[in-house]
Formats: structure tokens, C-alpha cells, sequence
């Protein structure tokens, strides 16, 4: 129960109920990281007290906006080994969670978890998300969209802004500096059918560091043109 104590402070205070039921579901998939790490790249972070701070904790973050709490139905864009996924899945049992990914090795992986740890709630997906943004069952769907991934703000907002119903949300979990990233977006999020709202700094229990949850709002249908084709999105992101 090492973490137990860490973890639960950062639930109390985001008014999340938290329990050994759940710490365990998160150590065995900790567990799980590091076993499948070393058989398929998931992550550069290896050290038990850096996968809780910096992935789990992290993740649980994102309860910092009621948006999260409401929610019913959130897909993780280019979800990786499954954050910010997979922990808001532990944490709330009643919301849906769609894990999409492009590489099928990681998807396998995410399968493995969702079983070990029992989660019912959990769809995972293959696919590229260009190519998942063009489905009708997906597409315009979820109330939430999010990523953690390590695209500037323009790239992502073409990957997760078309998942986003009408007065839902894409929220994206970055770095420290984002202002830049935000000003150089503006004129794609306007394209996209989004509207920045809100920036929220947030620390990460157990760590010096700072990170930022960055909301917006789906204010208007996202055009039928977007995402562009695969590969293009990166290559020549929207001004």
C-alpha cells in the first residue's frame, strides 16, 4: 500500500472516491506496463513512484473539470498504453471509455488490461484517428475527447475535435508551456468548431512538476473535410 496514501490525498481533494479495490486495479496495471514494456515500447517512465506520479496521478487530474465528472462518454485519442484513459475508467465505473490507437501491438496490450483489471466500461479501438473521425458511429458522438499526446494543439484538435458532440468538450492534457502552442491554434480550433475556454494549471502530488489541462468547447459542427487524410494532419498542420 505504498501509494495508497499519495493517491487517495489527490481523490479527497478532487472529491473522487477512492479505495483499496482501486489502488489495486492501478498496481496491477503498473505491473502490466512494466511486464509488456519490455516486449513492446509503452513508455520511457519505468520506475514504480514515476509511473504513479507522472502517468496515474497525471491522468486523475483531468478530474479537475467538472466536464470529467459529468461526463457519460469520453475517447482517448491516440491513447498509448492507456492514459488518461484507462485511469479515469478506475476512477469513474459508470463512464464509457473508448481507447483508440493507431499501433495494434498497444491495442493488445490495452485488451490484456481492461481484463486483468475487470473494467466493464472499456471499448478499445484500432485505428488511426484521421480514419476513426470519418466513422458515423464515432464520429460527432462522445462528450468528451482527449489526449495526452505529444502533438502541438493544432494537430490534435483535427484528431479529437471531430469526436466531439455539439456543447461537448476536446480537452488535451500538456506540458508546462502551452501559450504559444494556443496562440498558433487559434485560427484551427475556429475551423474545427471549437472555442478555447479555459487553462488550468495543475500540480502533480509527489513531483516538482506543473502541467496543463487545456479545454474546448464544441461550439459548432466540425466540416465534413476534417481530419484531412492520414498523414497530412501532422505534415501541414492548420494555421
Amino acid at each position: 500500500m505504498k501509494y495508497f496514501d499519495l493517491m487517495k490525498q489527490v481523490c479527497d481533494d478532487l472529491g473522487m472516491e477512492f479505495n483499496e479495490d482501486k489502488y489495486n486495479q492501478f498496481m496491477t496495471y503498473k505491473d502490466l506496463l512494466k511486464e509488456w514494456n519490455e516486449k513492446i515500447n509503452l513508455t520511457a517512465i519505468t520506475e514504480d513512484e514515476e509511473i504513479v506520479t507522472k502517468h496515474f496521478i497525471d491522468s486523475i487530474k483531468a478530474y479537475s473539470f467538472d466536464e470529467f465528472k459529468n461526463a457519460k462518454s469520453i475517447i482517448d485519442v491516440g491513447t498509448g498504453a492507456g492514459f488518461p484513459g484507462i485511469p479515469l475508467a478506475i476512477m469513474r465505473s459508470d463512464l464509457n471509455v473508448t481507447l483508440l490507437d493507431s499501433l495494434n501491438k498497444r491495442i493488445n496490450f490495452l485488451d490484456i488490461v481492461v481484463s486483468a483489471l475487470g473494467l466493464k466500461n472499456v471499448t478499445t479501438i484500432h485505428s488511426r484517428a484521421e480514419d476513426g473521425a470519418k466513422n458515423k458511429e464515432l464520429r460527432e458522438k462522445f462528450d468528451i475527447a482527449t489526449s495526452r499526446a505529444v502533438a502541438n494543439m493544432s494537430v490534435l484538435s483535427e484528431f479529437c475535435i471531430p469526436y466531439v458532440k455539439m456543447g461537448g468538450h476536446f480537452i488535451a492534457l500538456k506540458g508546462p508551456s502551452v501559450t504559444e502552442e494556443l496562440q498558433n491554434s487559434k485560427n484551427a480550433l475556429g475551423t474545427l468548431g471549437g472555442k478555447l475556454i479555459a487553462v488550468k494549471e495543475v500540480d502533480i502530488e509527489g513531483t516538482d512538476l506543473k502541467h496543463n489541462l487545456v479545454v474546448v468547447e464544441k461550439v459548432k459542427e466540425t466540416p465534413k473535410a476534417y481530419p484531412r487524410k492520414a498523414g497530412t494532419v501532422t505534415k501541414k498542420p492548420l494555421q
